[in-house]
C-alpha cells in the first residue's frame, strides 16, 4: 500500500516535494493556504534563476526549453565548479565551516537541475542580467546563468503540471493550522476543525518573513519596517506548528534575505505585474554609483563584489540606516547599463544637469554632507584602470572609507538621477533541523516521527547572505529529498 504524503504549502519546494514522493510511489494531497490566485508562496514573486554547479556550457543545453537559440554559438557561460560553489556559501558564513545543508544544496544542485528536466521543468540563459556584451561575444558573470522560462511563474506552473501529470492534488484555501500527534507520531493535520489523515506530513509552507512580531523578536526592530517583497502569508505557522510537536530550532533566526527595494513600493508588491516585470521594484545596480544614507554618507562598498554576492546584504544595511531608506546615485555614463528595473514605469527618482541640484532633492538627507561626500568621492577614483562590468575590474578608489573596490567611476556626466531604496526581506534563515532523508528532528537529534520539511523552513543552509539563486535551488534539493523521505519512511 502507498503512503498517504501531505504537502503543506505550494511553492517551489512543495511542488519538488509532491513530484518526489509521487515517483517513489506515495498518494500526494498538497494543502495550500492560499487561493489558486496567491499560490505558490515566493515562487512566482521570483525571477526564477537558479544556482548550480556545472562544468561548462555544454552541461547546460539539456537543461534548455531551447536548445537552438543561436545566440549559444556566441555565449561565454564560462564554468562554475562544486568547489567555487562552495567558496562562494563561504564567503557568506562568518567563519563558519560549511553545515551539513549547505554541502548537500553544493553535491545535489545539478543532479536536482536534471531532475527537474527530466520532468519537463525547463530553463532559459538569463542574458538580460547576468552577461554583458564583451567583444561581441555574451559573456556570462557570477556563476548565475539560468532561469525558468517565464520566470517564478512559469517555475510554479511546470511544477504544478508535472506534479499533476504524476497524479497529485492540491487544495487550495486550505490552511493548515495543527498537526495531528499520536504516540508520539504525526499522524496528519487539521484544517481547521477538520482532521486529514497521513503517513508523513512535509512541511513546505516557508518562514517567517511576512509576521512583523516575529521579525522584531529574531532579527531586530528594524525589520518591522522591511517590505515584503513576497507573499503575506508565511507567517511561521510551520515553525510554530513543528516546535509544539517537539521539533528543535535550527539555523540562524537573526539572518534574512534582504534587497534594496524601492522605497515607495508597497508590501507584497509585483505579483499583479507580467513575469517578467515582478522583480521590478528590485534596485541592485548600486554597483554602478553610490549610495548614501540620511547623513549624507555613503556606508557599503558598492563595488566589494559582483552584485549577486552583494545584494542580500546591502538590502540589510540599507534598513539599517537611520530613517531605514537610502539613495542610490548615477551618472549618464552608466545609465544604459542599469537594469530594466531603474526603467520601470513605477521607478521612483530625480533627475537633474548637476550633481549640487540632485543633492538639492534627496528628500530625508543631509544635503551639504551628501555634496562632500560625493566630491570626495570623486577625487579618490582610480582614472588609469579601465572600467569593465564583466569581471572584477580593480578600478576603485584611494584612501576613501568605505572604499569602492570595483567599478568606481567619477560622476560627470549629465543626466545625474538618484533613486530612493529601502530594505526588503524574502526569506528568513532561521528553521528546523532536518536530517538526511528529509525528517525533522527533534530533542536528542532523533527524528519527529512522521515529519519531514524542506525549502526556507529548513534552517542551516544560509547564515549571513548568499549568492543569489541558491534559494530556489535549495527548495528544489530539500524537497526532492523529502518528497522521497516522506513516501518511503
Amino acid at each position: 500500500m502507498s503512503n498517504k504524503v501531505v504537502v503543506v504549502g505550494s511553492g517551489n519546494a512543495a511542488l519538488c516535494a509532491g513530484i518526489s514522493a509521487l515517483e517513489n510511489g506515495a498518494e500526494v494531497l498538497v494543502l495550500e493556504k492560499a487561493d489558486c490566485d496567491l499560490a505558490g508562496g515566493n515562487t512566482k514573486y521570483t525571477a526564477g534563476a537558479m544556482r548550480f554547479a556545472y562544468d561548462s556550457g555544454a552541461d547546460l543545453v539539456p537543461l534548455l526549453r531551447n536548445p537552438d537559440d543561436p545566440r549559444l554559438q556566441n555565449t561565454d557561460f564560462g564554468s562554475y565548479t562544486i568547489e567555487k560553489f562552495g567558496q562562494d556559501l563561504l564567503g557568506f558564513n562568518s567563519g563558519r565551516p560549511l553545515s551539513d545543508e549547505q554541502k548537500n544544496l553544493i553535491e545535489k544542485s545539478g543532479s536536482t537541475m536534471r531532475w527537474l528536466a527530466s520532468h519537463d521543468i525547463k530553463f532559459e540563459p538569463i542574458y538580460n542580467r547576468q552577461s554583458f556584451e564583451k567583444e561581441g561575444k555574451h559573456v556570462f558573470w557570477g556563476g548565475l546563468t539560468l532561469s525558468a522560462i517565464n520566470e517564478g511563474v512559469g517555475l510554479f506552473d511546470m511544477e504544478l503540471a508535472a506534479l499533476e501529470r504524476l497524479g497529485g492534488t492540491v487544495r487550495y484555501g486550505s490552511a493548515v493550522t495543527d498537526l495531528v500527534v499520536k504516540d508520539g507520531r504525526v499522524t496528519g493535520v487539521k484544517v481547521g476543525d477538520y482532521v486529514i489523515a497521513a503517513d508523513a506530513v512535509i512541511l513546505a509552507c516557508g518562514g517567517f518573513e511576512s509576521n512583523p512580531e516575529l521579525r522584531a523578536k529574531y532579527i531586530g526592530a528594524d525589520w518591522v519596517h522591511a517590505k515584503v517583497r513576497g507573499t503575506p502569508h508565511n507567517t511561521g505557522d510551520g515553525l510554530k506548528m513543528a516546535s509544539a510537536a517537539g521539533a528543535v530550532a535550527h539555523g540562524l533566526y537573526g539572518g534574512c534575505h534582504a534587497t534594496p527595494m524601492d522605497l515607495h513600493m508597497a508590501d507584497f508588491g509585483g505579483l499583479h505585474l507580467p513575469p517578467g516585470e515582478r522583480k521590478n521594484y528590485r534596485k541592485i545596480s548600486y554597483f554602478l554609483g553610490v549610495m548614501l544614507n540620511a547623513r549624507g554618507e555613503r556606508f557599503v562598498d558598492e563595488g566589494e563584489n559582483f552584485r549577486n554576492y552583494t545584494y542580500a546584504q546591502f538590502g540589510r544595511a540599507v534598513l539599517e540606516q537611520p530613517g531605514h531608506f537610502a539613495w542610490q546615485i548615477f551618472d549618464g555614463k552608466v545609465l544604459d547599463l542599469l537594469y530594466g528595473e531603474y526603467r520601470f514605469h513605477d521607478a521612483h527618482f530625480v533627475q537633474a544637469d548637476t550633481l549640487p541640484e540632485l543633492v538639492s532633492q534627496l528628500d530625508g538627507v543631509d544635503q551639504s554632507a551628501a555634496m562632500e561626500t560625493l566630491n570626495t568621492y570623486n577625487n579618490s577614483v582610480d582614472q588609469i584602470s579601465e572600467f569593465d562590468p564583466t569581471v572584477l575590474d580593480g578600478k576603485g578608489t584611494s584612501g576613501l572609507v568605505p572604499a569602492k573596490s570595483n567599478w568606481a567611476q567619477i560622476l560627470d556626466k549629465p543626466p545625474y538621477r538618484a533613486f530612493p531604496v529601502t530594505g526588503g526581506i524574502t526569506f528568513t534563515y532561521g528553521g528546523l533541523k532536518v536530517d538526511g532523508k528529509g525528517r525533522v528532528m527533534g530533542e536528542n537529534d532523533r527524528p519527529v516521527a512522521g515529519l519531514f520539511a524542506c525549502g526556507e523552513i529548513v534552517g542551516g543552509v544560509f547564515f549571513d547572505g548568499y549568492p543569489g539563486g541558491s534559494g530556489l535551488t535549495s527548495g528544489a534539493v530539500f524537497g526532492r529529498r523529502a518528497g522521497q523521505g516522506a513516501a518511503t519512511s
